[in-house]
């Protein structure tokens, strides 16, 4: 291959994976998190003040009937949860007011029947820590409101450079690839030991990358595809259907409502290994009464946790829709729900939960090292008997912003996840509770890195992330010691994983924290990541 030819492709591959290095490695650090999103939030669901009682299988109808009863606007759309769950304090919920899509911060009532049959209910509202962790993952942290955050076209965008970053990367690799791959050559230099763990990961996780980097930007910019489809394509025919307006005055019987058991086992009958979790009704007095009933299928991929359902009429039983219901899906769903299934690791059980968790720290690892490598790239170095040099300001910027921007992100959901535990019920909203503790954290680390610059901080906001990541668990032991303390400990296994990963985690980021301060202290006078460079 021509030497100029690898250049241009070395430089592409620069200046892509410099614009889009640091936001990738929030969104990656915070995708591997989503990976245990459901436990996040149940670890993070402070138990009620007042429990509500979960009742059995053959109470579910009455339950519905009392709810109904009682708070007739609940009939406009409440979830009934077939099994116990950490966040989720009662069998059945609604938002209050009622209505349907996402409602950060919003407000929930839960129902249950008293020993008498009487119903119960209590308001609560749901953690908000996986909230921040999927705004974080879907947006890097940039602001905005709406169905559609800005930070989502950002980083629509931003994968466009991700994937021209990937391919200008291989293509610089393919001459020393062979000799290259599985090096790995410890030693005083330092840059090619970071190159050669750079190219290892870039290379084994190629594939997952790519995909990566695809699905973002249909995600992204899904709206804008379809409505180029619409005109097109469809031209007045609308793509997804017409919903037909509906009348929500009352005119049917919620007591010749078929129980959850039927419809369960009317969809049993189409779909045997079908798992269900949870109903949600919609409009249940009226003519328009649909139920959508939600679950897993170990033996197929879903569009997303928890998301493989089916629509049915709950007083007939007719099942009316199974476009998203695992193995009934017709062919353009189905590749639909594989884009999502593989973004999203929903298939292959808890093992594939796990290798996605790591892909995506490898990821925001390679994010990482990439700008490393252009620090060290462009550093001056010392020459033999002379002064040591004065390193270029756009260097020493961009590791500031390194430092302060990767290091920052980490501190800032560690220090969300103590604070949820520890400030719960002294801010009225979940959702402003952990917002405002990551980008306190996080803003006040991108401040630092620039006032300490890069060598210092470094070591400062690596220490603040193993502190506040041994935090999480330290906070949890004394929960179980301190029964009266604010904080709370949730013993399920899956639950107590959290902890030890967090512990884990933390440890780890002890020994990197020594590590580089003895890099800084002994490191070569020279580089950058050295106290007091010029």
């Amino acid at each position: 291959m021509r030497s100029e030819v690898i250049r241009i492709y070395k430089t592409l591959h620069t200046w892509t994976g410099l614009i889009a290095g640091m936001a990738l490695f929030i969104c990656f650090f915070a995708g591997a998190l989503t990976m245990f999103k459901g436990e996040l939030g149940r670890w993070a669901a402070p138990p009620v003040a007042t429990p509500l009682e979960w009742v059995s299988e053959a109470q579910w109808p009455a339950l519905i009937g009392a709810t109904v009863a009682a708070h007739p606007a609940a009939a406009r759309g409440f979830v009934l949860h077939l099994q116990p769950s950490e966040d989720v304090p009662a069998p059945l919920v609604w938002r209050d007011p009622p209505g349907r899509g996402p409602a950060p911060g919003a407000v929930f009532l839960g129902a249950t029947l008293d020993q008498q049959g009487n119903p119960r209910s209590v308001r609560f509202q749901p953690t908000a820590l996986g909230e921040l962790i999927d705004q974080l993952h879907q947006t890097a942290g940039i602001p905005g409101r709406g169905h559609h955050l800005w930070g989502v076209y950002v980083m629509g965008a931003v994968s466009v450079l991700y994937a021209l970053a990937l391919v200008s990367g291989l293509i610089v690799l393919l001459p020393t690839l062979v000799k290259d791959f599985f090096a790995l050559r410890p030693g005083k230099n330092r840059k090619r030991f970071w190159l050669d763990a750079h190219n290892v990961v870039g290379i084994t996780s190629l594939p997952f990358h790519l995909m990566i980097a695809l699905t973002v930007i249909v995600f992204a910019f899904h709206d804008q595809i379809y409505d180029g489809l619409q005109a097109a394509v469809y031209g007045d025919r609308p793509i997804f259907g017409e919903r037909p307006a509906q009348d929500h005055s009352a005119t049917r019987d919620p007591g010749e409502l078929l129980s959850p058991a039927q419809l369960s086992k009317r969809l049993a009958a189409l779909s045997p290994s079908f798992q269900p979790r949870e109903i949600t009704y919609s409009d249940v007095l009226t003519d328009h009464a649909r139920v959508r009933v939600a679950g897993v299928d170990p033996g197929h991929m879903l569009r997303g946790a928890d998301r493989g359902f089916a629509a049915m009429d709950p007083y007939s039983g007719e099942i009316l829709d199974t476009a998203y219901l695992p193995g009934h899906e017709g062919p353009w769903t189905d590749i639909v729900i594989t884009f999502f299934a593989l973004h999203f690791g929903n298939f292959g059980g808890a093992f594939m939960r796990w290798v996605y968790f790591l892909l995506g720290l490898s990821g925001a690892f390679l994010f990482y090292t990439g700008n490393l490598l252009w620090i060290e790239t462009r550093r001056r170095k010392q020459r033999r008997g002379g002064d040591t040099p004065v390193q270029r300001r756009v260097t020493r910027a961009m590791a500031s912003a390194t430092v302060g921007v990767c290091w920052g992100s980490v501190a800032g959901v560690c220090a969300a996840m103590v604070a949820g535990k520890w400030l719960h019920g002294v801010v009225e909203s979940q959702s402003a509770l952990y917002m405002s503790a990551y980008y306190s954290v996080f803003l006040a680390s991108v401040a630092w890195a620039f006032v300490a610059g890069p060598a210092r901080s470094l070591v400062h906001l690596l220490a603040a992330s193993a502190a506040f990541a041994l935090a999480i668990p330290a906070t949890s032991l004394l929960a179980a010691v301190l029964p009266s303390s604010p904080a709370w400990l949730h013993t399920a296994p899956d639950l107590l994983a959290v902890e030890v990963t967090a512990l884990v985690g933390g440890l780890l980021l002890l020994v990197m924290t020594r590590r580089t301060a003895r890099r800084v202290r002994h490191g070569s006078r020279d580089s950058v990541w050295a106290s007091g460079t010029p």
